[in-house]
């Protein structure tokens, strides 16, 4: 038995470096083959096709000439071929358009056989309005209607005879009107309120506009004459400007609500959704009602934030009698966390209760978190990974890779097309069960796929594998432009694992691209360039000198501090500067916990967590944690 297995291990290798090597051959014919798509017809193109038989991405060219020669003729191979696919990334951008393409020549039957169920609005209302001409009851039909009315954007014009038959069916109420003008002011299209306000009753039209104006300034509200009626409609359009307004001028927000609250009928619910934004802008703001307000927010509706905000402004005052009090009052559920052990162990220590806290501290420091490298640095213990690599023999890498979805995912990865590979990846985890997506994390890793082995074992829960978690990827770029810059590379590692998982493509919602997650302005003052092309962001050797580049400014920006640096980093030197300057002295654990931007917060922990963790991997025998434990901010500015 366990030669087979040895042998199996063997051939399993040897495929899997064979198959690499036929398939950089297979790839070149394949971008050849995509070239010549538009002439399926030719010979060439044929030859091509046909090389690609055994090769993975085949179906992909198939996809892409159906697309690109759409015609009613291809009905049944596009059935065939949407059949075999179904559900996988290659269905959908083919179904989407034959269905666009059979409503354009109004062909319904078909248009019907084709549909899936989808959040394409436009295809929803083509599939409903299609049904009912095939004589479908029309009750049916229009009592799925309300959810595709009631929304805060303008739906397609294909939706509007259907919303015009469920109106006159008498099933459109005033409260559906209501609930979507509410949807609109709130978060939704504000361009649809006046719309939406013509189609209430006469007597209710105010209503529309006072969302209107509360929605263009919050500070509307404080003039609470503009409220006639203090009816529950009025005490919901307030509440959400009070919300608001909380964030914009605390002071103003507190008096109009103290005014408003013996004036409208607010619900316990509305009432704890005030209490929670007040408390968290109070807080965040270290604004001095902060404690009046934190404790209203109920047990039952306490959120991470309202905790963290609640241990924040007392660790503020120092005064740790008080700290260890608020601890222990919190419900036993936030007695479990890593945050609240650590901070009610350094209220031991601080008070008459030494010996318990640094038991406490010594407990907490076996654990591999940012709370239990500070608790090491205090019971002078040293830093506990608690590494449990995987164990995963080549015969299960061997049967997994044999799946089609994921082939497609790793040769769509070695063309460079991350975006589709993602796609592919992660309809093929869906099917797999947990202990076969720690198998495909760990061929993900073997192939230099980072983001996805971290991603994998995020989802999975397994996150003591310490290698494939903080892998060294893009070791030599960092390490090169880390010493170009003169900073630590642990440093650039951990800040570049937090920001992309090591995901080259990686773009955030506002606009920061690569491994470092740059913002364009920053890469053109960092280059002296007026415009930097996306493509130059994306390169990953380009984005590693201008992101250490950057960390250096910033660090000597900041006197050498790490911390703020680290900070200045995810948030901006501006508010740091802003936030330091309305610090008082505080321990570099305490000011870290009260820093106002929650990402900013969790930011700084794990990238400081995430450097020791890097730093032990290379060897350094200096703690991280050891100098944060020693710094006050006074230091830090």
């Amino acid at each position: 038995m366990y030669s087979f297995l040895l042998v199996a291990a063997f051939s399993f290798s040897v495929a899997f470096s064979s198959f690499a090597a036929e398939n950089h051959i297979l790839r070149k014919t394949f971008e050849k083959a995509e070239k010549q798509l538009w002439k399926s017809n030719s010979s060439t193109y044929k030859s091509l096709y046909q090389q690609l038989h055994y090769y993975p991405l085949q179906p992909y060219l198939d996809q892409k000439r159906l697309i690109h020669r759409m015609r009613l003729s291809s009905a049944k191979e596009i059935s065939t071929f949407l059949e075999k696919y179904k559900g996988t990334p290659l269905d959908w951008p083919l179904r989407k358009k034959w269905l666009n393409y059979l409503i354009k020549r109004n062909r319904q039957s078909l248009f019907l056989e084709f549909f899936q169920p989808t959040n394409d609005a436009n295809l929803t209302c083509y599939s409903y309005q299609y049904q009912l001409n095939k004589g479908i009851n029309e009750a049916e039909i229009l009592a799925k209607i309300s959810s595709l009315w009631v929304v805060g954007k303008s739906q397609p014009k294909a939706c509007d005879p259907l919303f015009e038959r469920w109106k006159k069916a008498g099933l459109r109420t005033n409260q559906h009107v209501w609930q979507r003008l509410s949807k609109a002011a709130d978060g939704g299209k504000h361009t649809l309120i006046p719309y939406l306000t013509g189609l209430l009753p006469t007597d209710q039209q105010y209503l529309g506009q006072l969302w209107h104006k509360v929605r263009r300034d919050p500070a509307y509200i404080t003039n609470l004459s503009r409220f006639p009626k203090k009816n529950d409609e009025e005490t919901a359009i307030y509440t959400y400007g009070i919300k608001r307004l909380i964030w914009r001028d605390q002071n103003r927000a507190l008096k109009s609500y103290k005014q408003a609250k013996a004036l409208f009928p607010f619900s316990k619910s509305q009432q704890q959704q005030i209490a929670l934004k007040f408390s968290l802008a109070l807080a965040s703001k270290n604004h001095q009602a902060a404690d009046e307000w934190l404790p209203q927010v109920d047990d039952e509706n306490l959120t991470d934030n309202i905790v963290q905000w609640r241990i924040a402004d007392v660790l503020r005052k120092q005064d740790w009698q008080t700290i260890k009090v608020e601890l222990l009052s919190l419900p036993a559920s936030q007695k479990e966390r890593q945050q609240w052990k650590y901070w009610y162990a350094r209220s031991l220590l601080a008070t008459t209760e030494k010996e318990q806290g640094l038991k406490l501290m010594e407990k907490l420091a076996e654990s591999r978190h940012y709370y239990g490298f500070l608790a090491a640095t205090y019971s002078n213990k040293p830093i506990n990974l608690q590494d449990k690599p995987l164990i995963i023999s080549d015969l299960e890498k061997a049967e997994l890779f044999k799946d089609a979805a994921g082939k497609r995912a790793f040769e769509l990865f070695h063309l460079g097309r991350f975006y589709q590979a993602r796609k592919e990846w992660n309809y093929w985890l869906r099917e797999l069960n947990k202990r076969q997506k720690l198998v495909a994390a760990k061929l993900a890793n073997e192939i230099g796929w980072y983001d996805r082995a971290i991603f994998a074992l995020s989802q999975v829960g397994y996150l003591d594998d310490v290698d494939l978690r903080f892998p060294l990827a893009f070791y030599d770029e960092i390490k090169q432009h880390s010493a170009k810059y003169a900073i630590n590379p642990s440093w650039a590692f951990a800040i570049t694992r937090r920001e992309s998982s090591f995901m080259s493509d990686a773009n955030s919602s506002v606009g920061a691209r690569g491994l470092m997650q740059l913002m364009p302005d920053t890469a053109k003052h960092l280059t002296r360039r007026k415009k930097i092309p996306t493509k130059y962001l994306l390169n990953s050797k380009n984005n590693i000198n201008l992101g250490t580049k950057y960390l250096k400014n910033l660090l000597d920006r900041h006197k050498g501090n790490q911390v703020l640096a680290t900070a200045a980093y995810n948030a901006g030197p501006y508010r740091v500067k802003k936030w330091l300057k309305s610090a008082t002295e505080l321990p570099a654990d305490i000011w870290i916990e009260t820093i106002p931007y929650k990402e900013t917060r969790e930011y700084v922990k794990s990238v400081l967590a995430y450097q020791q963790i890097y730093q032990y991997k290379a060897g350094e025998e200096t703690t991280l944690f050891n100098q944060l434990h020693s710094l006050n901010i006074t230091q830090l500015q």
